[in-house]
């Protein structure tokens, strides 16, 4: 046997041990997903999915083009906490006199040889609103080792809802394969999501494979198959990301083109260009942007012509932010009414800052209109224009060779700032005058949570009376004023106090601070100081970070933490000249790669008192995965300080 021979046979043999792990009849499991025990790559898995296949193809029915959607799964519960992936909701579209139905749904618990099937009597349905619907089902007969299978068709006159796959999921699986059968007169987007790679990516050609009744040409087919293996589950439970729609690995598909089979020729996906042009004929923006004598006839006259151009914008978002109390919705869209918003004082995002553009443009300040999509709606896509990917509008405007982003829905954000909820790094600007374009969102670089404490010990009363002073600069200033707008004052010193540390008296300190600082002083006693001739001491009266907001094994997404930050803390304390020092905590100074971070803890003595400095420092408003075992080590070691630090004095 030559060794080409050999090679040929190898493959054949590892091809058809590779299918083998997989039963894909259903009913009937593979020796490999019977003796099933375990997620190697996860041990802490409640349940895996061994195996899970989707298909989508077009079929005519009832004199109709229909897409016909086959799904089959197969899960192993490990765990008792894995019973809640009995519990299945299967969502289903409707509108108008149109509806998704689902055909053959069928379901199976697999126990050590023993089938117990699901009467079709289990399963219901619940209408949630004029478009929602959802078949649900719980499977009988649920242990730790059971193995859940089901499958269902469904039918769907929406023949624009073939979106795509998700591989990844919360939960870990074994393969995930997806299928499609698309003709050609059909072109489709494709985009493939996530830092995953594909097992499988093949296409094939079948001529003539779809017919439509009364038509006398027919369609070739692209067949294609996408498949992976051993994937792990997307964990989100984490702090500090975006949306986990940016991550989690999937092939999305977009319809770009059809050629109808009455030979006409439709173009969904459009150019820049293309969506320059619908964007400035639409009436809920294009045509929205146009009210600028509306709004000038209703607003005080000096508004517009006083003070210089930056003068101007800061009183006419100003202005803007008083008038307006934000709805909560977006709605750039439809629904953006700029008369109606203005008279009623109330509006969504889009009045509001269309209402701000057009005062802007009226005072001759250049402003356009930016989209963006916030951080919850996931990253615009920027390869082709995909319009849905934005919810988000705001004013981008230029002052003297300088480029601002406002956005006066939040009362409590400063000119210049955009909300939290807009950091999610660039959007489209929609020049009508020329050409639009991507522009990078950069936010305000200087914010910073700083704490001051001056401490003087009565040993004699076995306690201490000091003095903290909390500064809150850029976005941390922004988060505080929401906290004491939002709060009562005696519940907001309430959550600050605990058994031993008691705020005595409070100022807010407004005349020291701005649009951009906040400024606080708070008077505290510190009671039940061990002693007297031994007192051991936490230095941390204030914790920034309590607990590390890192715990997971590794990431394989992004840490953001949406902009720059840092935290210091200093405490100078007084010290009776009858007590020593025995013990201060240990110095630190950490350093991340290429200095993007840095934790600095140091104690100094003195002949009357002691002084600590801590200082963590974030140089980057978000950082790649392969840093995150060094931010994770680095918060413990800030958690570890803050939470165990410890001062030690005995008398002499």
């Amino acid at each position: 046997m030559t060794n080409k021979t050999l090679a040929i046979w190898a493959a054949l043999l590892f091809f058809g041990c590779l299918h083998s792990q997989y039963n894909e009849s259903f009913g009937n499991l593979s020796e490999e997903e019977e003796s099933f025990t375990g997620f190697t790559q996860d041990s802490t898995a409640n349940a895996v999915v061994l195996y899970e296949k989707g298909g989508n193809y077009f079929e005519t029915i009832e004199q109709r083009i229909q897409l016909v959607k086959k799904y089959h799964v197969k899960i192993k519960i490990l765990k008792e906490q894995g019973f809640s992936e009995s519990n299945i909701s299967i969502p289903l579209y409707h509108g108008g006199t149109l509806s998704e139905n689902i055909k053959s749904l069928r379901a199976i618990t697999h126990n050590n040889k023993i089938k117990t099937g699901l009467s079709q009597t289990k399963i219901y349905t619940i209408d949630h609103n004029e478009s929602w619907s959802e078949k649900k089902f719980t499977f009988p007969n649920v242990q730790i080792g059971s193995i859940l299978e089901y499958e269902y068709t469904i039918v769907s006159p929406y023949i624009f809802n073939l979106n795509g796959w998700t591989f990844q999921s919360h939960l870990p699986k074994v393969y995930s394969e997806f299928n499609a059968k698309i003709p050609g007169n059909s072109i489709y987007n494709r985009t493939l999501k996530g830092n995953l790679a594909l097992e499988t990516n093949s296409a094939s050609i079948i001529k003539n494979c779809f017919y439509v009744e009364g038509y006398n040409s027919s369609a070739d087919c692209e067949v294609i198959k996408y498949a992976m293996k051993d994937i792990p589950a997307f964990k989100a439970d984490e702090e500090y990301m975006l949306s986990s729609s940016n991550y989690i690995s999937r092939i999305n598909f977009e319809l770009s083109e059809m050629y109808k089979m009455d030979g006409t020729h439709v173009k969904y996906t459009k150019t820049w260009d293309d969506v320059d042009r619908e964007f400035k004929k639409d009436k809920d923006i294009g045509r929205q942007l146009t009210k600028q004598g509306f709004l000038e006839k209703r607003v005080p006259e000096n508004l517009l012509k006083e003070g210089d151009d930056l003068t101007k914008a800061t009183n006419i978002y100003n202005y803007i932010k008083d008038h307006y109390t934000w709805n909560g919705r977006y709605g750039i869209y439809n629904n953006v009414r700029i008369r109606e918003a203005f008279e009623e004082r109330k509006g969504n995002v889009g009045e509001i800052n269309i209402s701000l553009i057009n005062l802007l443009n009226a005072a001759n300040i250049e402003s356009n209109l930016m989209l963006l999509s916030t951080r919850e709606n996931g990253l615009p896509t920027k390869s082709h224009p995909v319009i849905t990917d934005f919810n988000y509008v705001v004013a981008k405007v230029r002052i003297g060779g300088e480029d601002y982003l406002l956005d006066a829905t939040d009362k409590l954000n400063p000119f210049g700032m955009l909300p939290f909820r807009c950091l999610n790094y660039y959007g489209r600007v929609m020049d009508f005058n020329n050409q639009s374009y991507w522009y990078d969102i950069k936010e305000e670089e200087n914010n910073s949570h700083i704490v001051r404490v001056q401490l003087n010990l009565d040993f004699d009363n076995n306690k201490a009376i000091g003095v903290f002073d909390e500064i809150n600069l850029g976005y941390e200033a922004v988060r505080k004023r929401k906290i004491l707008s939002e709060v009562k004052e005696d519940e907001y010193l309430n959550q600050l106090s605990s058994p031993n540390f008691s705020i005595i008296s409070y100022d807010q300190q407004k005349e020291r601070s701005d649009d951009k600082k906040t400024t606080e002083r708070f008077t505290f006693e510190l009671e039940n100081l061990l002693g007297p001739d031994v007192i051991s001491l936490n230095p941390f009266l204030i914790k920034f970070f309590s607990k590390n907001p890192f715990l997971m094994e590794e990431r394989k997404y992004p840490i953001d933490f949406g902009y720059k930050r840092s935290y210091s803390y200093f405490i100078n304390i007084s010290i009776p000249e009858e007590y020593t020092v025995l013990e201060l905590p240990e110095k630190k100074l950490i350093a991340l790669t290429s200095n993007n971070g840095t934790l600095k803890f140091d104690s100094t003595r003195s002949q009357n008192g002691i002084s600590l400095y801590f200082n963590l420092s974030l140089e980057k408003a978000n950082y790649e995965s392969n840093v995150y075992p060094d931010l994770k080590e680095l918060f413990k070691i800030v958690t570890t300080i803050q939470n165990n630090s410890l001062i030690v004095l005995k008398k002499v």
